[in-house]
């Protein structure tokens, strides 16, 4: 799969970065593919080895027991005894039989009555087992048995010599019963070197296994890498990403899956779009349709308020709400004008240095809101700023201040660092009212809110603070609201002394 297709878009500014810094697991998906991978390489071949092994080890354990047995019962059955048993003479006997030990050379033991014998120094041997003794009475054929002693392995062999009657044909037990001691030294020394040949190889094989377990990883792992960046790109507003689909598994599956989904995504986002442009398109075609005959209607409004003192009470009461009505349709419409420039990215600043509280002033007293609200501006702070918009900034916070909150209002104006550390301008309005409820102020600067549901109508025109956000942020400031410590709503609005367009202006020269 290979990651297509790119358009930059706005978003691709302001995409999260929630899915990069979120935490990372211990250990990813490539370790883990690998870890498992040598897990089942280290068992196949552990398995494999300890089969070969325990197969390799039983054959030549048999191989050398079934020549000893063998040789043995030959051996044994050719021993003779005569009454009284010499002992002298079995120990002879007892020697030839040692003679012809094979595989390996035997140490032979004779038991009759309370007489032993032996083809070595010690007529007893230590090494028999009280339980071969056993086995070798109840078992004709005679028995046998792996002992280890003393660390060295030893297969014991037990047998009754039998002779049989010359007249029925039938066996008799002498009483003569022969043991035979085999030291295992050489076969443990060929497990021991099979041992170590299996461990050898499964430790170089599980080496091996490494390699195609890195190379089946990356297999894995590269088309899930790039439906990872895929996926980022469409985080970032990259609507028209697509991954290029290859083979017929299960990962093709999916990276079609993936295309088509987004697929449907652009073309929903694309149709959401348009709409959205043809509503705001809509909205700024009647508010400019408006305009022109609302200004004729508030030319003529203004002029019967003026005369409404002139005629009957009911009269007069009917043209000052015509006219009020009307004031507020030319406010919506002004707004409406407004915030359609903002969306068609037609809002300029046009900057000039000015005296911030001086402005500040200035705006409440056009407004007649000089004896309404209290100031705290800091005096001689000169700031390049577009004045209108401020003024529009200023004039909105205030107003909201005094129609949702309660006076006293307070202005303050001061410079402050901001969290990055730069040099910002703060505005701060603040009013005596009952504050903003939590669940209200992350909508607050949102168009045509209504913190109450059950208000079908506001004071003004419900894009005010919606306009202030837009004219901050043209200053590349920001705005928020909360509430302060001892109740009241507290509205912050911080410019940077130095706007980027300022900026821009200084390094073109």
């Amino acid at each position: 799969m290979t990651v297509t297709g790119a358009r930059p878009s706005r978003a691709a500014a302001r995409a999260p970065r929630t899915a990069r810094s979120r935490r990372r697991a211990p250990f990813g998906l490539r370790t883990r593919l690998v870890l498992a991978f040598l897990l089942v390489a280290a068992i196949s071949s552990g398995t494999t080895a300890a089969l070969t092994y325990r197969e390799a080890r039983n054959a030549v354990l048999a191989s050398s027991q079934d020549t000893a047995v063998t040789s043995f019962r030959e051996q044994a059955e050719t021993l003779g005894l005569s009454l009284p048993v010499d002992p002298a003479m079995l120990r002879e006997s007892l020697l030839g039989i040692a003679s012809k030990a094979k595989p390996h050379p035997w140490i032979v033991f004779a038991e009759y009555g309370s007489l032993r014998v032996s083809s070595g120094t010690s007529p007893t041997s230590s090494v028999v087992t009280p339980e071969l003794r056993r086995a070798t009475l109840t078992t004709p054929n005679g028995a046998f048995q792996r002992v280890v002693k003393n660390g060295v392995p030893y297969l014991t062999l037990g047998l009754a010599v039998v002779t049989r009657s010359s007249t029925s044909g039938s066996t008799l037990r002498t009483g003569l019963v022969v043991y035979a001691v085999m030291p295992m030294t050489e076969e443990r020394n060929d497990v021991d070197a099979l041992l170590t040949a299996a461990r050898d190889g499964a430790l170089p094989g599980l080496a091996i296994a490494l390699v195609p377990a890195l190379i089946a990883a990356r297999s894995v792992l590269r088309p899930v890498r790039e439906l990872n960046r895929a996926a980022r790109s469409m985080g970032s507003g990259r609507l028209d990403t697509r991954i290029r689909v290859r083979g017929s598994d299960e990962l093709a599956d999916l990276a079609s899956t993936f295309n088509e989904s987004a697929g449907e995504l652009e073309r929903s986002v694309d149709e959401l779009q348009q709409a959205e442009a043809r509503a705001r398109r809509f909205a700024s075609d009647v508010a400019h349709e408006l305009r022109t005959p609302l200004a004729g209607m508030l030319a003529v409004t203004e002029v019967l308020d003026e005369d409404a003192d002139g005629l009957n009470p009911d009269t007069a009461r009917a043209v000052r709400l015509i006219s009020a009505e009307t004031g507020k349709l030319a406010v919506l419409v002004e707004d409406l004008m407004e915030i359609s420039r903002f969306d068609a990215r037609a809002a300029e600043l046009n900057t000039d240095e000015i005296d911030v509280a001086e402005t500040i002033r200035k705006s409440l007293h056009h407004r007649h809101w000089h004896d309404r609200v209290r100031t705290e501006l800091r005096e001689g702070v000169r700031v390049r700023l577009d004045p209108r918009r401020f003024d529009v900034v200023v004039a909105n916070l205030v107003g909201n201040a005094l129609r949702h909150g309660c006076e006293p209002v307070t202005v303050r104006m001061d410079t402050g660092t901001a969290a990055d550390g730069s040099d910002v301008l703060v505005t701060e309005v603040t009013d005596s009212g009952p504050g903003i409820r939590p669940e209200v102020l992350p909508h607050i600067f949102d168009r045509f809110y209504k913190a109450d549901a059950a208000r079908s109508r506001s004071a003004g025109s419900g894009l005010g603070l919606a306009i202030t956000r837009e004219n901050v942020r043209l200053h590349g400031g920001t705005v928020r609201a909360g509430n302060g410590p001892e109740g009241g709503a507290v509205l912050t609005v911080e410019i940077p002394l130095r706007t980027p367009l300022a900026a821009e202006r200084e390094e073109t020269g």
